[in-house]
């Protein structure tokens, strides 16, 4: 048996933002996939997914309200069934997120299909369910990165209570502009960095920033993405980049504090989390990339979008 493949995401705008109520935006990254197989011979990989799923299985087992055939899924992991999958773990683009879309297409007993007409309300009954099955991973998720990976096409998030399909402006394929990612070089967790957002939301002046500058910041960035507007893009994204480097550290891997604030400072290129952060991949803005591939040329930078 093997499955139909689900790909990875990359969350654009509304890292810690859409827990507190901020616009998000999100979207498909086919760069990376995966799929649930039942192997001919076991691997040393197959067995190490086999038993998450098998976790997994006795996890869901305690939601009624989540319509699973749980019997079968137990049966084909009882075969050997894992998610062979290509989606590097703790990189902040959707492995987990791959993995619940995968299993909630193959057992769901009252599936809401891509093909159906996908009103709002239809969303968020997908998102309430890929939330509780995704918590599994990470504590508390917020079925962004599942929905995403299962419609596999760009959300938008206005609100908790206002997520739509989108589409998205047309890539310039010559354009000077773009977005990019740098590997890190290690993996984050996003557990341990919610809990550490969660704890700093305790504090007055954090919830301040977070609603007057944070917020208002992501949400004109999702705007002027979504209008083609690049000039507003660039000079929000600045200021989100500094928002981050101010307030966020503990995600920020060590080594990139320096980078971070290089890019700020001369204009190349604008930082920002991808996903919780703490490792993984880190997003990038460029108004021009030749100059921030110049800028940043002991890293690799993988092109996802052009202005």
């Amino acid at each position: 048996m093997k499955g139909p493949l689900f790909y990875s995401k990359i969350l654009l705008f509304g890292e810690y933002g859409i827990i507190e109520d901020s616009k998000g935006l999100s979207i498909p990254y086919n760069f990376f996939n995966g799929a649930l197989k039942i192997p001919d011979s076991v691997s040393e990989k197959s067995s190490q997914s086999n038993l998450i799923l098998a976790d997994f299985c006795l996890y869901l087992k305690g939601f009624k309200e989540i319509d699973l055939d749980l019997s079968l899924f137990e049966k084909h992991i009882n075969k050997g069934l894992y998610f062979d999958s290509s989606i590097p773990k703790g990189y902040g683009i959707g492995s987990s997120g791959a993995l619940v879309a995968a299993i909630y297409d193959r057992y769901s007993n009252n599936k809401i299909t891509v093909l159906e007409n996908l009103t709002r309300e239809k969303l968020l009954v997908l998102k309430t369910i890929f939330s509780k099955m995704e918590s599994f991973f990470h504590g508390k998720s917020s079925g962004l990165d599942p929905l995403n990976s299962y419609l596999s096409i760009p959300i938008l998030i206005k609100s908790k209570d206002d997520i739509n399909v989108t589409g998205i402006p047309s890539q310039k394929s010559n354009g000077a502009g773009a977005i990019f990612l740098i590997d890190s070089g290690k993996t984050g967790s996003t557990a341990p960095m919610v809990s550490i957002f969660m704890e700093k939301m305790k504090s007055d002046g954090f919830r301040k920033m977070i609603s007057s500058q944070f917020i208002k910041h992501t949400n004109l960035c999702v705007d002027s993405f979504l209008n083609g507007d690049v000039k507003n893009l660039f000079d929000n994204t600045k200021k989100l980049s500094k928002i981050v480097f101010d307030n966020f550290k503990p995600m920020i891997p060590n080594e990139f504090h320096d980078l971070w604030k290089k890019g700020i400072d001369s204009g190349s290129y604008f930082l920002k989390l991808c996903g919780s952060g703490g490792g993984g991949y880190i997003l990038g803005f460029a108004p021009d990339i030749d100059q921030a591939k110049n800028d940043l040329k002991d890293y690799n930078l993988e092109v996802v979008y052009h202005f």
